[in-house]
């Protein structure tokens, strides 16, 4: 079992900066893969950004390449993504997901949001213009 903590959003500008942080309590979380992921009202959840176990690994939405770092700490048991140059396009809920463990059935399957296992609950960015 993992379970997982959002924190680090809020309101901020656009151009703007933001860190989000995941806590997994659980002793696999340095056998996960992790994940972020966001939602708008009236909008499925969209896939931002995946970090492999190792954090060797990494890939992101294209919408979000050079703007956001996906990074991770096993000996903290934390994720972190950080926001940079934030538009207002970038307000959602910010969600964070594990796989445990961490092997996909394909490389593009960790875009998809039914290949995480764990979730936490969340956390509201929004960018004003």
């Amino acid at each position: 079992q993992v379970q997982l903590v959002e924190s680090g959003g809020g309101l901020v500008q656009a151009g703007g900066s933001l860190k989000l942080s995941c806590v997994a309590s659980g002793r696999t979380f340095s056998m996960s893969a992790m994940g972020w992921f966001r939602q708008t009202p009236g909008k499925e959840r969209e896939f931002v950004a995946h970090i492999s176990w190792s954090g060797g690994r990494t890939y992101y939405q294209d919408s979000v390449k050079g703007r956001f770092t996906i990074s991770r700490d096993n000996a903290k048991n934390t994720m972190y993504l950080q926001m940079n140059s934030l538009k207002p396009e970038d307000t959602a809920v910010y969600y964070c997901a594990a796989k445990s463990p961490y092997v996909f059935p394909s490389p593009d399957a960790v875009v998809r949001e039914e290949e995480y296992d764990y979730w936490g609950q969340g956390t509201q960015v929004t960018v004003s213009s």
